[in-house]
C-alpha cells in the first residue's frame, strides 16, 4: 500500500528555506557547503539515512552546490516520508 500523499503545501507550510518543484508535486531546495568535500559529506550522510529508510531523493551536485528534489513516487507527490527526509537534510547541513 502505498504512503497518502500530503501534497507539496502541506510539507512546505512546514519546511522553511524549501520551494514547490516546477510542473510535479514535489518540493525542492538547493544547498551550499564550503567545497565539495562538504558537499560530498552531506550527500553521504543523506545517501546512508536515505538507503536504511528506502525513500531516495533526487539530486544534482556541483562543486558546492546540492539541488534536491523530494517526492514519492509510488504515491504519486509529496508524503510524509519526503517531510521526513527534508528534515533530516537540513538537520545534517546545519540549517
Amino acid at each position: 500500500m502505498p504512503t497518502p500523499k500530503i501534497g507539496a503545501a502541506a510539507a512546505l507550510a512546514q519546511l522553511p528555506g524549501w520551494t514547490a518543484a516546477d510542473g510535479r508535486d514535489a518540493i525542492a531546495k538547493e544547498f551550499r557547503f564550503a567545497d565539495f568535500n562538504a558537499a560530498f559529506a552531506f550527500m553521504t550522510r543523506v545517501a546512508l539515512h536515505a538507503e536504511k529508510h528506502d525513500h531516495h531523493p533526487e539530486w544534482f551536485n556541483v562543486y558546492n552546490r546540492v539541488e534536491v528534489t523530494l517526492a514519492t513516487h509510488d504515491a504519486g507527490g509529496v508524503t510524509q516520508k519526503d517531510l521526513a527526509l527534508a528534515r533530516f537534510m537540513d538537520e545534517m547541513a546545519g540549517k
